[in-house]
């Protein structure tokens, strides 16, 4: 009967602790959705992701596709956004732009998540020589602007696709360290860590149990707001040359493909340079709601 009373007492404990979460959760859900401009930015954010995943199924004209009859058109119902100097459709390269975006923000947040979360995590944990090393090689590293870094980086790699995601996850991932080495060394004083210690559990199952999901939320804000830098630097490495290479309908490419036309063709670069400055204030939105809805201080 002893251990029946064990049994029942673990299982309502762990009911209590699974209420919790979801209430917490459900708090967090309901501070967000309170917040007009992340609201917005998160519907905004929806539609970007569904229009990457489906931009074959809707763009109205082959954005590849040259047409000698049609250079230079202005907006109109054939061709919303109008066409370029080569008669492709804008409209349909700025749609299948957003599949660039998404593809080159999932890829490069996750590498600088990976490279950035785990030296965070060793520089925090482990003091002394390891903590010392990492953060003067982030400080190093920081003492260079990232975008000229990122620039040289893809320069020396020769420009394209895979460069432009190796320069700007090798940039990116500094933020990451500072702020998870920051959180790491709040949680680790913390009286469960110590039990853990003195218990004898290994350090990578301390990390990775008790450690990381703590410092999750500074993780899953920073990644939100880091979200439309890459945007930005992926569009401008392309702008320059050192990133995704014309005719792909990227939308930094794209904004140099008009730039020489500007009086006489406006729309070619503006349409894309309107995709990005909305997708950078919606990621920015949600960032900033994020932040507010995690915020520790203003939770009951």
């Amino acid at each position: 009967m002893a251990h029946s009373g064990e049994v029942d007492t673990s299982i309502n404990s762990g009911d209590s602790a699974g209420s919790g979460r979801w209430d917490d959760q459900y708090i967090i859900l309901r501070r967000l959705a309170q917040s007009k401009l992340a609201l917005g930015g998160t519907i905004y954010v929806a539609l970007f992701v569904i229009i990457g995943i489906i931009a074959p199924l809707i763009t109205p004209h082959d954005p590849m596709a040259q047409n000698y009859d049609a250079l230079n058109q202005a907006p109109s119902l054939a061709h919303p956004f109008g066409t370029d100097n080569y008669g492709r459709d804008v409209f349909s390269r700025v749609l299948y732009g957003t599949r660039y975006a998404l593809l080159l923000g999932i890829v490069i947040i996750g590498i600088q998540m990976i490279i950035g979360v785990g030296l965070g995590l060793i520089a925090g944990y482990y003091e002394g020589y390891v903590e010392t090393v990492i953060m003067r090689i982030v400080d190093i590293s920081l003492s260079i602007p990232g975008i000229v870094l990122a620039l040289a980086i893809a320069g020396m790699l020769g420009g394209g696709l895979l460069p432009l995601i190796v320069a700007i996850s090798l940039v990116g991932w500094r933020g990451f360290t500072r702020i998870v080495r920051g959180d790491v060394k709040s949680v680790i004083e913390e009286d469960y860590i110590e039990a853990a210690r003195s218990s004898g559990v290994p350090d990578r199952w301390i990390i990775l149990k008790h450690i990381l999901p703590n410092v999750s939320s500074s993780i899953i804000v920073y990644a939100t707001l880091t979200m439309p830098t890459v945007i930005l630097w992926s569009a401008a490495l392309s702008f320059l040359g050192m990133g995704v290479h014309p005719p792909t309908p990227e939308w930094g490419a794209l904004i140099a493909d008009g730039r020489g036309d500007l009086q006489s063709a406006w729309w070619i670069s503006t349409f894309p340079g309107f995709a990005i400055m909305a997708t950078i204030i919606a990621f920015n939105a949600i960032g900033d709601g994020l932040r507010d809805a995690l915020d520790p201080k203003q939770a009951r």
